[in-house]
């Protein structure tokens, strides 16, 4: 870090002599004086810069540099899925790359245990680990449930309400049938405002296992005996039914996309926003 200092205040102090050099190099005339006054600005600059950074190159040297380096977000070729959809393959070289996610069902929150469970409950994790000789990834997320067909479903019922209560209305219906229909609409505007008011998250518990091989069938074969071996021990530890994720689902857990769905947060941002106007 001492080093990169002393090269950016040399660096700046250069800087300073070289435009200060060129102004006096400069013959005086009506025309020059205003580039020679321009460059003994920018030398005037540049020896502020110079000083400055003796107190605030932790600033300086981060903004010089910013646009150094290019981000690479991820190095690894593109995945896809196997023709089943129970895996995902991605190219390594001459080498296929099968990944199985396998959903692990829990129905216990530790804010529910008791201590004695809690302890069992980390004695049958201690397990978990030490079930597969191969290596396993185990994983928790908790993610934004995708509501908007169920929104969608409500609406496109109160808006048939809604109709129905405009019907009644024009043919004078009795005030029984009229109060039944308004009694309808306003129990399912409740929900609609419930749904789309509350947060509904959900945790999701599973565990990725991954396999080589020369072909894709043979990486995802590999891949499939593997998880169903820890299949096997994860139903004999925690006494429930683990599967194996496919299709669009294997997406909410290698998609970050799939962690909050767009239009699901749109909607709380559109009622933020209302709310506030």
């Amino acid at each position: 870090m001492v080093q990169k200092r002393l090269f950016v205040f040399l660096g700046f102090l250069g800087g300073a002599f070289l435009f200060l050099g060129l102004a006096s190099a400069i013959a005086q005339s009506a025309l020059t004086d205003v580039v020679k006054i321009l460059l003994l600005i920018v030398a005037m600059l540049f020896d502020v810069l110079a000083f400055s950074s003796r107190y605030y190159s932790y600033l300086l040297i981060p903004f010089m540099r910013q646009r150094s380096k290019d981000i690479v977000l991820s190095n690894e070729n593109a995945y896809h899925l196997s023709p089943a959809g129970d895996a995902t393959l991605r190219k390594d070289g001459d080498e296929f790359i099968a990944t199985v996610y396998i959903n692990i069902p829990l129905y216990r929150s530790a804010t529910e245990m008791t201590d004695e469970e809690k302890i069992d409950f980390s004695r049958q994790v201690s397990r978990l680990v030490g079930v597969s000789r191969d290596p396993v990834r185990f994983t928790s997320e908790l993610y934004m449930m995708n509501k908007d067909s169920y929104i969608q479903t409500l609406k496109d019922t109160i808006n048939s309400i809604e109709n129905e209560v405009v019907e009644l209305t024009n043919k004078k219906a009795p005030a029984r049938e009229l109060d039944r229909a308004k009694g309808k609409l306003a129990m399912w505007h409740t929900v609609l405002d419930h749904v789309t008011t509350a947060q509904s998250l959900d945790l999701a518990t599973f565990a990725a296992v991954s396999a080589r091989g020369g072909k894709e069938f043979e990486a995802v074969s590999i891949a499939q005996q593997r998880a169903r071996e820890l299949m096997s021990g994860v139903g004999a530890i925690f006494g429930v039914t683990p599967a194996v994720v496919t299709g669009p689902d294997l997406l909410k857990l290698i998609e970050p996309e799939y962690l909050i769905p767009f239009s699901t947060v749109s909607e709380t941002i559109n009622r933020n926003v209302a709310a506030v106007v």
